[in-house]
């Protein structure tokens, strides 16, 4: 009995590229989560267990090139074509990940490109992201409220996620007492301003990312106009008339509104969207704080500290909500609010119910 021969991706397998599949087809014998990622033009896609059911049944064309993601399998499936006497079977060697970086053709789910389909291939192949739940991600627009300790983990991984839009707003400069927890900045850009220090990390961490800049201070004013239009708002934030005026605004226009704070060893998350699907009776951000603490009662960052890792942890937590809901996908902080304590390494969830007397979202009018 013959070896299994595996082939190099060489003008063998390029003449099956190219459609002339009559004499020796290609078998792609990859799972149906694999070929999320694109597959061989003119391919037969089938399992490792059908092909051999149909070869065995006769009537079937009884050689070919198999093919799967890295070359392994695919040899293995010709070992075991051969054991049972099918000898005109060769593994393509390096699989598809050999047919891409060879330049072969190759087609991709409808709506990506090539280097989309490599870029978020670990997402491809998950069955509660897959190629229409990227889709949705590079079609989202999520507004950065704040670009310091929070949204500073928040921007680099929606980024690299694949989120189409990100809105970058901020009035402040980067300083060299940023750098301790805002490591979307670095030494290079102090004194630069954070949306254009922002937008350069994110350009560099994912070019197919468009951004908007908005280069001027959040108020109970403007926040309206600010939040308009965009799916999704996350609060990065660290003064409560900019958490009051975003939690209007989200009201305003029926957005979520993803939440986290912190001080010294604790932080907190939660998501409120009061007026998404099933969620009447969920709460706002002034039902968790009906009004803003007494000078004195919430120091800021600045006054009580705040461990540098503890924004990564928060805002990495912000960025998973915000992921879910453009998925729409899984559990989300709606109602309910995360609480973890770095010092212990605690978590605690604890119900957040609507306040019927609440000034913004309950039976009063704002004031």
């Amino acid at each position: 009995m013959s070896n299994p021969q595996s082939v190099p991706i060489e003008t063998p397998v390029v003449e099956v590229a190219g459609g002339i599949c009559a004499s020796r087809p290609l078998y792609d014998i990859r799972d149906r989560n694999e070929r999320q990622l694109g597959w061989p033009a003119g391919a037969v896609a089938i399992s490792e267990e059908e092909l051999l059911r149909r070869c065995e049944g006769a009537g079937f064309d009884l050689s070919g090139w198999i093919m799967c993601a890295q070359g392994v399998r695919s040899l293995e499936a010709v070992r075991r074509l051969r054991q049972h006497g099918f000898n005109r079977f060769s593994s393509v060697s390096g699989g598809f990940t050999g047919w891409q970086a060879a330049g072969l053709p190759a087609e991709y789910p409808a709506g990506l490109e090539a280097s989309q389909a490599d870029r978020y291939a670990r997402h491809l192949v998950m069955p509660q992201v897959g190629p229409q739940g990227q889709r949705k991600l590079l079609n989202t627009r999520i507004l950065l409220a704040g670009l310091g300790g929070l949204n500073s983990p928040v921007a680099m991984y929606l980024a690299a996620a694949g989120v189409g839009t990100l809105g970058l707003l901020d009035f402040d400069t980067v300083e060299r007492s940023n750098l301790q927890r805002q490591v979307l900045h670095g030494e290079s850009r102090i004194g630069q301003s954070k949306v254009e220090s922002a937008c350069s990390r994110i350009q560099d961490i994912n070019p197919g990312i468009a951004t908007e800049i908005l280069d001027l201070k959040l108020t109970p004013q403007n926040a309206g106009e600010l939040a308009a239009d965009w799916d999704i708002v996350i609060d990065g934030t660290d003064s409560f008339e900019s958490r009051y005026a975003l939690n209007r605004a989200c009201l305003e226009h029926g957005t979520p509104l993803v939440y986290g704070a912190v001080m010294r060893f604790q932080g907190q998350v939660s998501v409120f969207w009061p007026s998404g699907p099933g969620q009447d009776s969920s709460p706002c951000f002034q039902c968790l704080m009906p009004r803003a603490p007494a000078e004195g009662e919430a120091p800021g960052c600045a006054e009580a500290g705040v461990l540098g890792i503890l924004p990564g942890i928060v805002g990495t937590l912000q960025a998973n909500e915000a992921l879910k809901l453009a998925l729409g996908i899984g559990r989300v902080l709606i109602g309910e609010l995360l609480m973890v304590d770095a010092l212990n390494m605690e978590f605690r969830r604890m119900k957040l119910p609507a306040d019927p007397s609440c000034s913004s979202c309950g039976s009063q009018p704002p004031g």
